[in-house]
């Protein structure tokens, strides 16, 4: 890459949220001035499938009108608490309970087949599920009623499942949260979680889930907003070479794309600027930074990765290998065409 495409390419690295049901001035110049080419929607964002399908359309040809490729376009569509689009979209309880009952898989697979095909009928193309987090019943832990059981083996063969079917619909999967956060008590909403556990016990844990639903190939994989001893006693997850770059990269062997979670949560902005964080994330190992809400602290963090391109923080190299990551991504979900005639699944 040259200079000035090496530059242009850090506009690549950022999914932004949006604040209304069509694409505003703000989003529009977004894309105009930072290249700002991947996209994350809400509830706030959706009146009902028409307006959705219409809004997908607009993304994907205000970046087609700046000479861009067509957009990741995420969603938190996990079911039950995590639920962003209501009826006439299926309606499915959490995870756990689907994990819980007699046909587990049976459910679950029709979970990830319908939603897969009712998110790419709108122009949806990546869902950020599934929670891989291995969380016990009864414990008091924050993920309880979103992961999918408190056995790791059974928890990676769901997990494994619902990867598969969501991306045979043309979906891609996202497993949550790296390295693990079922131990957590804490919200990252709002605060900072720490999570006591040795190395060996992640790795015949938290980790089991994560091993194998990179062997199904799943599409990305999301960082956790929270503190592991085991592996760095004052950084988190998301912030962290030692964890992203060495465990999930190296360790592990991972080569998809890593995205963070949102880094306007409490774990991360109580303690630094959305700007700072998302440098140290993508220094750290991340491909693709996730800021849901405020548009001037992403314009804030895209000016920090561009000074710090420009002061040589990191190789350029490191921006060239997220790029590549992140278009393999990009190129098997969001080139192909929105479901034709979708309206008719609503």
């Amino acid at each position: 890459m040259s200079a000035s495409s090496l530059s242009a390419a850090v506009g690549d690295l950022f999914m932004v949220g949006l604040p209304e049901l069509k694409v505003d001035d703000s989003t529009l110049a977004l894309i105009k001035e930072q290249r700002i080419r991947h996209f994350i929607l809400f509830k706030r964002n959706v009146a009902d499938p028409a307006q959705l399908r219409e809004l997908c359309g607009a993304l994907r040809n205000a970046c087609r009108a700046q000479g861009l490729p067509a957009p990741l376009i995420a969603i938190d569509q996990e079911g039950g608490s995590v639920t962003r689009l209501g009826p006439p979209f299926t309606q499915f309880p959490d995870a756990r309970l689907l994990a819980d009952g007699e046909s587990a898989e049976t459910a679950l697979r029709d979970y990830a087949t319908t939603c897969g095909r009712e998110l790419r009928a709108v122009g949806i193309n990546m869902n950020l599920a599934p929670v891989l987090d291995v969380c016990p019943a009864g414990a008091g832990r924050f993920m309880e009623h979103r992961s999918l059981g408190g056995d790791p083996a059974r928890v990676a063969a769901l997990g494994r499942l619902v990867v598969e079917t969501l991306q045979a619909q043309g979906v891609a999967a996202c497993g949550k949260h790296f390295p693990g956060l079922g131990a957590a008590v804490l919200d990252p909403h709002l605060q900072l979680p720490t999570v006591e556990r040795s190395r060996q016990e992640l790795d015949v844990v938290d980790l089991v889930p994560f091993r194998a639903a990179i062997a199904a190939g799943v599409a990305a994989v999301m960082t956790s907003h929270t503190i592991y001893t085991g592996l760095d006693a004052t950084t988190p997850a998301t912030l962290c070479a030692e964890i992203l770059g060495g465990l999930l990269r190296r360790t592990l062997g991972y080569d998809g794309l890593v995205i963070t979670d949102d880094l306007e949560m409490g774990a991360i902005e109580n303690d630094a600027t959305v700007a700072g964080a998302a440098l140290q994330s993508f220094m750290a190992g991340a491909d693709l930074l996730l800021i849901c809400h405020d548009h001037d602290k992403i314009r804030r963090a895209h000016n920090r990765l561009r000074e710090g391109l420009t002061m040589g923080l990191f190789d350029p190299a490191r921006l060239s290998a997220s790029c590549r990551r992140i278009e393999a991504v990009r190129r098997r979900f969001a080139d192909p065409a929105p479901v034709s005639g979708g309206q008719g699944l609503f």
